[in-house]
């Protein structure tokens, strides 16, 4: 391996994912505007049904509020990312930069892709609130969750790194009382 190989290598290895805070309703521009500029960001979007008096329709939303996600080396790219106009700060934990798994960010990818994650209202009827849940199909297999409300049609997650709740909506059949 030539000396130049070796140091993009080495380049790479330094990239961890990090999560942004932005400003309310601004991720999708923030992901933009840091694509614009050469930094690899994520933003992820999900369709959802919305309702109005008059009619239906299937609008994108990011699934995360107020959060957007960048593939950074932290030590030399992280003042061109505080930069971007919309941009507050990098997410925290235990204070320093909450490094997101590669693992939790494909997870994501892999839920918003597979099929019977579309957006379903099914009701989780039988599920009480408080109720431990296990996911047992799809990217979430094995997981537990609990049902915040009564006879509501989602269950939460909680990602362990940066401690945020994500919605997920689950067929019934995919869930099964564990407590």
């Amino acid at each position: 391996m030539s000396e130049m190989e070796s140091n993009n290598l080495t380049e790479k290895n330094k990239k961890s994912w990090y999560a942004l805070y932005t400003k309310p309703r601004w991720e999708k521009k923030v992901h933009e505007r840091l694509l614009q500029r050469g930094i690899e960001s994520w933003c992820p979007i999900q369709k959802i049904q919305k309702q109005w008096s008059d009619r239906k329709k299937i609008v994108e939303e990011p699934l995360f509020k107020s959060y957007v996600f960048v593939h950074i080396d932290y030590a030399t790219e992280r003042l061109p990312v505080t930069m971007v106009d919309g941009v507050l700060n990098f997410v925290y934990w235990l204070r320093k930069p909450a490094i997101i798994r590669t693992e939790e960010i494909e997870n994501i990818q892999r839920y918003l892709n597979e099929k019977d994650a579309k957006i379903e209202m099914r009701a989780l009827e039988g599920f009480k609130a408080d109720s431990k849940v296990k996911i047992t199909q799809g990217v979430f297999m094995d997981k537990e969750g609990v049902v915040i409300r009564d006879g509501k049609k989602k269950v939460y997650v909680q990602l362990e790194s940066i401690g945020q709740l994500m919605v997920v909506e689950f067929s019934v059949s995919h869930l099964e009382v564990i407590g």
